[in-house]
């Protein structure tokens, strides 16, 4: 029997999602792209799970992209529509956040998963690039919108019209990674980011993540109105209270450390 190509595991409040197809540098066909909304689904529905990590298999790749071998399946798999052809592209109320766990190759709609996710770790053997410009495959997962709001629309433009395959320090200056780790160490460093994300108050966490993501297109003013409304009751919930209560009696979590 095969392998799945899409693999999930728990661990403690943090839920792994692995793009299982190492052999075509983990490239996305119908099926893998169904098991990543299904993967999402869990995520979202799950109480218990507090931070997803999207990663690929192996060290060479993270994701190629669409499997242009069985492009035809990406758009007939249920959901296709809602959800984007990579599966998850166009997923917007997950609610919790997503650390995209870089290694190898990240390329085309790999690019587009990549910036579906909050931010991302990379190896320095990562490397990112708009690559199907060469065949004339469209971006249609999202990155014409989320690869400017990440690195500017200069540097955007530069990546999309282009189509060049720049290294893990290239994508670092430009912002599109926020921590580079040595080679093979993207998903154990995303772990321990994943479990200092886990250990804080959830409920203050993501109303700013989504104060964050649904006023990234409105003027100041409306923004700071949204971000107002967002938090209209955080102050008075329990939760709030409990944790500076703890803070009071010196029972604090330990600070977060970006890597050295």
């Amino acid at each position: 029997m095969a392998d799945p190509k899409v693999l999930t595991e728990r661990q403690d409040t943090t839920f792994v999602v692995t793009i299982n197809r190492p052999d075509v540098r983990n490239c996305v066909d119908g099926e893998t792209a169904q098991l990543l909304n299904d993967a999402a689904d869990v995520f979202r529905d799950d109480n218990e799970l507090a931070i997803m990590i999207l990663t690929g298999a192996g060290d060479i790749s993270f994701c190629s992209g669409a499997d242009l071998k069985a492009i035809e399946t990406l758009g007939t798999r249920p959901r296709a529509r809602e959800s984007g052809p990579m599966g998850v592209s166009r997923i917007t109320d997950l609610g919790k956040p997503v650390i995209g766990a870089i290694n190898g190759y990240c390329t085309a709609g790999g690019l587009e998963l990549a910036c579906w996710c909050d931010f991302r770790i990379a190896s320095r053997n990562a490397q990112f690039g708009v690559l199907n410009r060469r065949w004339g495959v469209p971006l249609v997962d999202g990155s014409t919108q989320r690869l400017p709001r990440i690195v500017g629309t200069g540097n955007a433009l530069y990546l999309i019209e282009t189509g060049a395959l720049i290294d893990a320090e290239h994508a670092m200056r430009i912002g599109l990674v926020q921590e580079l780790v040595p080679e093979k160490q993207a998903l154990e460093r995303a772990l321990v980011v994943a479990q200092a994300l886990g250990r804080y108050p959830q409920r203050a966490m993501r109303r700013d993540r989504q104060a964050v993501l649904e006023g990234l297109t409105l003027p100041i003013d409306d923004g700071l109105a949204h971000e107002a409304r967002v938090h209209h009751d955080t102050a008075a919930e329990p939760e709030m209270a409990d944790w500076l209560r703890r803070y009071a009696e010196g029972d604090r979590p330990p600070p977060f450390r970006p890597p050295e």
